[in-house]
């Protein structure tokens, strides 16, 4: 975090610099920045509470909702061709542009990779490309299928009076290999829906901070480390008996299709010269893929905690920021610009603030070393298992072939393994040392 001079504010905000305000109370700003219309004593709630666009969209809500046995039956491309150009200028408020953005993100990302990477195609097609692109700019994200739709957009509880639970909630829109799929993303929702309240307790520090008060920071920091904890516990739901959906490799249940999931067209090899998307530009684009390093929570502990990651890896998580919804990314950029929690703790010689914080850097970085036991077995083992030619029945177009890109690198485009051991071990490097 920066170090510019700050001001209280009478009604409890805090003031960077003339005109630019941080308000740590403002339901409007943590309903868009926590998790998607989630104020801070609210339970959160999707990006959008729609599940069905209006019925002039109602081309692309029935091609979404049949994607898994479109795209198995080699007839999503077809049915695309015959889509109406329509225009998303129609669309009204936000809940229903990112409802669209994830059913076309969706829509696309079957498109390209219908026939697995070895049939990739060059450009998408108007009809598909040119409302894609107004959405996205309407919205402020990439025209790719990103972590925000990928997860934070596309879930809804089946009773919406039950609770936020796994066996309550469901996918809106999904690809082949429904039911891991599905897992993947609810138990990734769970993790996010963990670290609410170090979210919150984020808040709390820096206003603590602002008024020297180290027994509430002392309380938040506790509160945060506690929140990590809980990712951890959340993330463990991703396999073992503990999850309906998920199961490693070995047990007779299927893992998320691969050759479908969330993919780039930025440093891929499949597709190197990007994606012309036709009627917007006549030269290729080149996005990166949805990925758990597009997630607002992480960058904001890291923030917080004063974690400086290598150079590489820096830039990396900072072009992620611009795959994040706005707000999101508005909400990372404040606790940059906020005093430094690490240089506080440090000048007040207070042995229970760094205890309290090195338990945070501890949790942040277990709750790292375990998304990359996750990963190993989810994603490498996944794309082995298909290099070998052993994919399960039913594993999509392109079983036994399995994307080049996840061998070494992630849906985002990093090199998976260097990058999350990477951003581990810097992490470790966060604590205070006696």
């Amino acid at each position: 975090m920066g170090n510019q001079t700050q001001a209280i504010r009478p009604d409890g905000c805090w003031e960077l610099s003339p005109g630019h305000i941080f308000s740590c109370l403002s339901p409007e700003l943590l309903r868009s920045c926590v998790l998607p219309g989630c104020a801070l004593t609210a339970p959160p709630s999707p990006l959008s509470t729609k599940t069905e666009l209006p019925a002039p969209y109602g081309p692309w809500m029935e091609i979404a909702h049949d994607l898994p046995r479109l795209i198995t039956s080699h007839r999503l491309r077809s049915h695309v061709h015959q889509m109406p150009q329509l225009s998303a200028r129609h669309l009204r408020g936000r809940e229903e542009l990112h409802l669209a953005h994830l059913v076309l993100s969706f829509i696309t990302m079957g498109y390209l990779w219908q026939e697995g990477e070895e049939g990739t195609v060059k450009v998408l097609p108007q009809n598909l490309a040119v409302p894609f692109w107004e959405v996205s700019q309407a919205l402020g994200l990439p025209p790719i299928l990103s972590h925000a739709d990928f997860v934070l957009a596309n879930w809804r509880r089946k009773n919406p009076n039950g609770p936020l639970e796994i066996e309550n909630l469901d996918t809106i829109i999904s690809l082949p290999g429904a039911e891991s799929l599905r897992g993947f993303i609810l138990v990734t929702l769970l993790v996010e829906k963990a670290a609410v309240p170090g979210i919150k307790a984020i808040v709390q520090a820096i206003r603590a901070i602002l008024q020297l008060d180290h027994e509430t920071l002392h309380e938040a920091l506790q509160e945060l480390a506690e929140a990590i904890g809980d990712m951890t516990k959340a993330l463990a739901r991703m396999h073992g008996n503990s999850s309906p959906f998920l199961q490693p490799p070995g047990t007779g249940r299927s893992l998320p299709d691969l050759s479908v999931s969330p993919r780039s067209w930025k440093d891929n090899p499949a597709m190197p010269g990007g994606l012309v998307y036709e009627g917007v530009s006549d030269e290729p684009l080149a996005y990166s893929g949805g990925s758990a390093a597009q997630s607002t929570v992480l960058h904001a502990f890291d923030e917080l905690l004063g974690i400086r990651h290598s150079e590489e890896s820096t830039a990396f998580l900072h072009r992620m920021r611009h795959y994040m919804p706005p707000p999101h990314r508005a909400f990372v950029e404040e606790i940059h610009r906020a005093p430094s929690l690490r240089q506080h703790v440090l000048s007040s010689g207070d042995a229970r603030l760094c205890a309290a914080f090195n338990r945070c850097v501890s949790a942040l970085a277990d709750f790292r070393s375990y998304h990359i036991t996750i990963v190993t077995k989810y994603i490498a083992v996944a794309a082995a298992k298909a290099k070998a030619g052993r994919a399960e029945p039913g594993d999509g177009p392109a079983a036994g072939k399995p994307p080049s890109a996840l061998e070494a690198k992630g849906t985002g485009g990093s090199h998976i393994f260097s990058f999350l051991k990477s951003v581990r071990d810097t992490t470790r490097e966060g604590l205070i040392r006696a």
